[in-house]
């Protein structure tokens, strides 16, 4: 967005592509698109010193002996850790792990009898919805008597407001390998021009991929990126939590001009 204003947008990163713990295909076509432009991608790069000019502006100089100098903003996006360091937690017998997030069972119970922990400070995909979600089945299991209600973490969407976007759910290629084994793995795709870029300069190629585990060729993972890929993975993400198989994708019918039809329209699978 900033260099898409105008601005002299560097991007540095610490390995070879960003979302490295995306599914491979996904990871790798972003890592492309990013490289072409307008923003600058450093690879396998860190920053060594940040120094302050008198005239205010920032020099860096990074790992690779390269420096990036009239730097106006510095953006440090190196994650986040949870903030229990100082709650003395240890006192009423809450466990942490070594990262400091509260370790908690699937109905959200702490190590100490009635005490529970939602959210980011668990560790577990650090995202708004889920945060909602594990309180709202906490709150029907302690005050509605729904005993067995829980959030399952199995197959929750993610989608990335990258350039262009990306929407994942369930299992990358590695994953299912190393879940199901190589053999029972099945996988499906798709690369083309979206209809909208067909009359435009720029162009942003879309990418789909299935990820399928066993002879009934169950749906495990759905990952795509490209124009309209987040309103895309709603959907799809419901099919997945549902168990649907690669045979029940080719049963739908597809909707047509649209990206979305691809996924249900893939041929040809391919062994990992």
């Amino acid at each position: 967005m900033l260099a898409n204003l105008g601005s002299d947008t560097h991007l540095l990163i610490r390995y070879d592509h960003v979302l490295r713990n995306f599914d491979n295909t996904i990871h790798e076509a972003l890592t492309e698109a990013i490289e072409k432009g307008p923003v600058t991608l450093h690879k396998k790069t860190q920053i060594t010193s940040v120094e302050k000019r008198s005239d205010g502006k920032l020099t860096l100089k990074t790992t690779n002996g390269g420096v990036i100098d009239d730097v106006d903003c510095l953006i440090w996006a190196v994650g986040r850790d949870p903030h229990t360091k100082n709650l003395n937690l240890d006192k009423v017998g809450i466990k942490k792990d070594e990262k400091g997030n509260i370790e908690v069972d699937r109905f959200q119970n702490t190590s100490a009898k009635n005490i529970h922990a939602v959210g980011d400070v668990c560790g577990q995909f650090l995202l708004t919805p889920v945060a909602i979600a594990a309180g709202r089945r906490l709150a029907h299991r302690l005050f509605n008597n729904e005993t067995e209600n829980h959030l399952k973490y199995e197959n929750i969407a993610t989608v990335v407001f990258s350039h262009p976007p990306l929407g994942t759910i369930g299992l990358t290629e590695e994953e299912a390998i190393k879940k199901h084994g190589k053999e029972a793995v099945t996988l499906y795709k798709s690369k083309f021009n979206p209809m909208y870029h067909a009359v435009t300069e720029h162009k942003e190629q879309c990418i789909m991929k299935l990820v399928c585990v066993g002879a009934e060729e169950k749906v495990v993972g759905v990952h795509m990126l490209g124009l309209g890929c987040d309103e895309m993975m709603q959907g799809f993400a419901v099919a997945v939590s549902m168990g649907a198989t690669k045979k029940q994708f080719d049963d739908t019918v597809a909707i047509h001009p649209t990206s979305s039809e691809e996924l249900v329209t893939m041929r040809g699978p391919i062994k990992p």
